[in-house]
């Protein structure tokens, strides 16, 4: 591809409102012309998680102004746009739908390309939108919905080396906060109570470690949490600040030392990768990304972390996805289905299960 391309992103699969556009030119580094985000934390924030009606609802009301924001910011108007990539999957199904009709509209409206792309994909091909790094490399995604080691060898290409057969590692920190009496969200409340916690006082499980491979379990875990917390309630009347901070620290050492094993194990059966690369919003927290870049290091094998702000959701890497789906020759199409369900690796067993719509991840 030798031509300029420049492509309006649209996200809306979980509770982040977000356009973006993101701009390739021959011969430079990828350009983020403008990144918007609404985020609903505070539409949810009584209800400890994530409300589907509710985050549908602020999708369909705040599309269209996040889209205008992304547009003016970016100084282009839709008629300098080369197509349009959306979301269409793995997520909340009234946001995708939110975010893929909006899309569809406009695609039809203006005559441009349309590209649907999978959240996940959009999260792992982020390194090569900061970093330009070459395939194949190990992707570690860690967030609130998902956790999943990936071989990315191509821009559609992925090989799942394991994951979380239950609990996400964010889902478990906001479940932590919930628990403690914590703010959402529940990584950043759980990671400032524990800085000032002793990791040891508790012994709390490392789940699956005495087993090969590199699935995870986090549910587990996180009920040992719920047994202490009660016992601390039933033998002293209530838990004090340090109790909280400690039940903290416990529980995060936890959850690093087990991404830490799992991450040295994935990179011994990936074979030479260029990088190892996180993203998500649990790669914010600093000793767990502390943990995973001494395992890279160990490794000899370069550490990726891009930008927080293009860790969590966001719609510059879904732009980005489909500017690299347009470079390899993937043609677009409008003919597509908003899929609640859509593991990247489907050759892969299910580690969740599978419904009539599929396979959960």
């Amino acid at each position: 591809m030798d031509r300029t391309l420049t492509l309006l992103g649209i996200e809306s699969s979980c509770d982040d409102t977000a356009a973006a556009v993101v701009r390739l030119t021959p011969g430079l580094p990828p350009e983020i012309l403008s990144s918007q985000v609404l985020a609903q934390t505070n539409l949810h924030a009584a209800f400890g998680g994530v409300v589907p009606e509710i985050a549908a609802r602020a999708h369909a009301e705040r599309l269209d102004s996040v889209v205008e924001e992304a547009l003016t910011v970016a100084g282009v108007g839709l008629d300098a746009l080369d197509g349009i990539a959306v979301t269409a999957g793995p997520g909340l199904i009234g946001g995708v739908l939110s975010g893929v009709m909006l899309a569809r509209g406009l695609a039809a409206a203006r005559g441009l390309p349309l590209m649907a792309v999978n959240h996940l994909a959009g999260h792992a091909l982020t390194p090569r939108l900061t970093d330009e790094i070459a395939f194949p490399y190990l992707m570690l995604l860690v967030s609130g919905g998902h956790c999943q080691f990936l071989l990315v060898e191509g821009v559609d290409r992925f090989r799942r080396l394991g994951g979380t057969i239950d609990d996400a590692p964010g889902e478990a920190f906001d479940k932590t906060a919930k628990l403690l009496g914590l703010p959402q969200p529940g990584g950043p409340a759980v990671e400032g109570e524990a800085m000032l916690g002793d990791p040891k006082r508790f012994a709390f499980p490392r789940p699956l470690l005495d087993r090969e491979g590199c699935d995870m379990s986090f549910s587990g875990l996180k009920t040992a949490l719920l047994r202490a917390r009660d016992s601390l309630i039933v033998a002293h009347g209530g838990l004090t600040v340090q109790d909280r901070r400690d039940l903290c620290a416990g529980f995060q050492a936890a959850v690093a030392e087990v991404l830490a094993i799992k991450t040295d194990r994935a990179l011994a059966l990936s074979g030479p990768v260029t990088a190892l690369a996180v993203a998500g919003g649990v790669a914010a927290n600093k000793p767990i990304r502390a943990m995973l870049e001494t395992v890279s290091t160990r490794h000899g094998t370069p550490f990726l972390a891009p930008p927080l702000r293009l860790c969590t959701d966001n719609a510059a890497m879904i732009a980005w996805a489909g500017i690299e789906r347009i470079r390899v020759g993937i043609l677009p199409s409008s003919d597509f289905a908003a899929r609640p369900r859509w593991p990247l690796d489907d050759t892969a067993p299910a580690l969740l299960g599978s419904g009539k719509k599929g396979a959960k991840a």
